[in-house]
């Protein structure tokens, strides 16, 4: 893998780390709401590097699974506690542009409301019917 990453795949990583503890936690399922960042991690799923970059930042190998809904995006705070605001690439639609309108709401309320089709899921361990525990992850 490259050593200079993209905004998405800094933020796939993010929101891969920010799930596994969402799972951990026993919290509903984190919702992926932005275009441009699923984009990047369907590409990324294709990849020999994609099993290491999950277990990296998660601790363990996530599928993406479909799940579509619409509403309040459940792991904004969990988001911000870790790593602050939302920037701005998790408002950008497929064509590049910004919506306006989500990013001002979000900025006014600290609430994102959207449209999902997608969500991670743990896959289970070679043999085992449960879900492998997360290592500890540690930022380097």
């Amino acid at each position: 893998m490259s050593t200079t990453q993209s905004p998405e795949s800094v933020e796939l990583a993010k929101f891969f780390e920010v799930s596994a503890r969402q799972f951990e936690a026993g919290r509903p399922t984190p919702q992926m709401f932005c275009p441009v960042i699923d984009a990047a991690w369907h590409r990324m799923m294709h990849t020999a590097e994609y099993a290491e970059f999950s277990i990296r930042h998660a601790g363990q190998l996530l599928g993406h699974a479909s799940s579509h809904g619409k509403g309040r995006i459940s792991w904004i705070s969990a988001y911000e506690a870790r790593y602050g605001p939302l920037p701005e690439i998790w408002f950008t639609g497929s064509d590049g542009r910004i919506d306006e309108t989500r990013l001002t709401h979000y900025r006014q309320t600290g609430e994102v409301v959207a449209e999902w089709d997608c969500s991670p899921v743990p896959v289970p361990g070679e043999g085992d019917d449960v879900t492998p525990r997360r290592r500890k992850v540690t930022a380097s």
